[in-house]
């Protein structure tokens, strides 16, 4: 079953900003892999949501958020939620960054 997934503001804007920054520093088709691997990603979590891993967090506001890796960019990992109606992409984020920190800033928004 193919389900679906909707790519809210935040994530939308972490695609572009790690797009352009491959782009700038590694090549234009390395940023189109990106691209094209991510929603491949997304696809396959939508029809598998229980896959990813529960992020774990004392934050109440990031309860049932989980967690799966960008296929071929490992780095680079996806934060979602599963609802009735599919999942929502909460953000976009490589590994090195202060993830507990963006994620609870985010929460507050």
């Amino acid at each position: 079953m193919i389900g679906r997934y909707r790519l809210l503001p935040a994530a939308d804007r972490d695609l572009d900003e790690q797009a352009g920054y491959l782009a700038d520093n590694a090549s234009l088709e390395t940023a189109l892999r990106y691209y094209d691997n991510a929603a491949a990603s997304f696809a396959t979590i939508a029809g598998m949501p229980g896959m990813g891993e529960h992020w774990e967090s004392a934050d109440l506001r990031l309860a049932g958020l989980r967690v799966w890796r960008i296929e071929g960019f490992e780095k680079h990992l996806i934060f979602y939620r599963h609802g009735d109606d599919g999942i929502d992409i909460v953000r976009v984020l490589h590994g090195a960054r202060d993830i507990p920190s963006i994620l609870e800033s985010a929460a507050e928004e």
